[in-house]
């Protein structure tokens, strides 16, 4: 069961927090299509506490969304405490602290899965968070730097005594990037090691693999991250498999194109058409991935500024789709 104050969930499936892709309109989508719990974009604390408008921007949230987590990283205690407060004036449901995130820009500010290099300090510094809000804090980690220094089980038992509701695990180390299997096999450790939920991360790109991550580890909840960028219909195919055993829900190309301009819709209701329209052609290769043709569509669309050009282009192409199915 994934317990985290008032959000009370069994097996619950997450949208992971992603850089430059979670923003309120892909949350929004996933939310629709069977998300139980969406996290903002990992939020910087040092941006927050000086007042950087762009930054403080990956922090509103809205009521259809809910329930929400905001994530922020950094490496300065205080940074964290006030960049925590911050947050919490948002109301969010959760606080969680990245510590995870294995790009260079991030852990060479000794954030992120660098935090895991000082386990004393990763725990003085969560502690600090929690003893500032009164909102629940939860932890994404990572098992280890590399394979030499995998200390999951030590982590997740600091966290749980520095006062955290809840931790995610991403099972591979900071090392290992994207890369390689993600090692499932810790999260049934870490499960037993402590007695708050746990949550798994890694690997999980299809529906089935999040039946076979509660299947293979008992994980109290499963967070998604680059499976569903193009594939927000992963939450709602993941619950079908898990009740009926396969997959009910069609998902045609007419379906993948509606969904590409409903969530344009959603984004130009937060943002303002322009804005909304030329930020929205990074998923457009997700969006129109292993179509007939794509390629041309998707590089008109990446000249577009208006949403009614934007809607006529994808209606076209789902025309010319359907005229190529009719003649064969």
């Amino acid at each position: 069961m994934f317990k985290v104050g008032k959000v009370e969930i069994d097996k619950a499936i997450l949208l992971a927090p992603m850089e430059d892709v979670t923003d309120v309109s892909f949350r929004l989508i996933c939310k629709e299509l069977g998300a139980d719990v969406v996290y903002t974009e990992f939020v910087n604390s040092e941006g927050l506490i000086r007042a950087n408008e762009k930054t403080h921007n990956k922090l509103k949230i809205i009521e259809d969304e809910r329930p929400v987590g905001i994530q922020i990283y950094g490496s300065s205690i205080e940074s964290m405490v006030s960049a925590a407060k911050i947050a919490e004036a948002e109301n969010p449901d959760i606080i969680d602290i990245n510590a995870g995130c294995w790009v260079k820009n991030v852990v060479g500010g000794g954030a992120g899965s660098a935090l895991l290099k000082d386990i004393p300090y990763l725990q003085k510094l969560v502690k600090a968070v929690v003893d500032s809000v009164s909102i629940p804090v939860t932890v994404k980690t990572r098992l280890g730097w590399d394979n030499s220094s995998i200390q999951i089980i030590d982590v997740a038992k600091r966290l749980e005594d520095a006062g955290i509701k809840a931790l995610t695990v991403h099972c591979r180390t900071r090392v290992m990037g994207h890369k390689g299997n993600a090692d499932w096999s810790w999260i049934p450790k870490v499960k037993e090691a402590v007695s708050i939920p746990i949550a798994l991360n890694g690997n999980v790109l299809e529906a089935n693999d999040v039946k076979q991550a509660f299947d293979e580890t008992n994980t109290d909840a499963v967070m998604i991250a680059r499976g569903a960028i193009g594939n927000p219909w992963i939450f709602n195919e993941a619950k079908e498999i898990m009740k009926k055993g396969y997959i009910i829900s069609k998902i045609d190309e007419e379906m993948k194109i509606k969904t590409c301009i409903r969530h344009l819709e959603l984004a130009i209701g937060i943002k303002g058409e322009k804005r909304a329209v030329i930020e929205h052609r990074k998923f457009y290769s997700g969006y129109l991935k292993g179509m007939y043709n794509a390629s041309k569509t998707r590089n008109a669309l990446m000249q577009f500024t208006d949403y009614a050009t934007v809607q006529e282009c994808l209606y076209s192409y789902l025309d010319e789709i359907k005229q190529k199915e009719f003649t064969y």
